[in-house]
């Protein structure tokens, strides 16, 4: 399974970006997806996933109501669309993918992760 994050940059605080994840080596229908992001010496973190269907989605408390994720299952790709950021959501976002449909209950059960995007919030 491959993982292909993009769509990140530099965008002021209060702005929007999407990231995007493109995935190949299975049936993407078939499987959750999630987010997580890393910041510099701090602990990956839960951004955000969704169920095979995009009918059940998760957030983190930190990204609730800004954040949103989607699926285009005919694309094999998952989407973050990420608005009135703020400067503590810089970090890399990574996409990852476990081997269940349904979205796992903790990081450990993801299988799979992408090379990450760098998403930069400035002032």
């Amino acid at each position: 399974v491959q993982l292909q994050a993009s769509g990140g940059g530099l965008v002021q605080a209060g702005g929007s970006l999407r990231l995007s994840c493109a995935a190949s080596g299975r049936t993407f229908s078939r499987y959750a997806m999630g987010w997580f992001r890393q910041a510099p010496g701090k602990e990956r973190e839960f951004v955000a996933a969704i169920d095979w269907s995009g009918g059940v989605t998760h957030y983190g408390d930190s990204v609730k109501g800004r954040f949103a994720i989607s699926r285009d299952n005919a694309k094999s790709t998952m989407y973050l669309q990420m608005n009135s950021l703020k400067l503590e959501d810089t970090a890399v976002y990574y996409c990852a993918a476990p081997m269940s449909a349904v979205i796992p209950s903790n990081r450990e059960e993801y299988d799979y992760w992408g090379q990450g995007t760098q998403v930069t919030v400035s002032s």
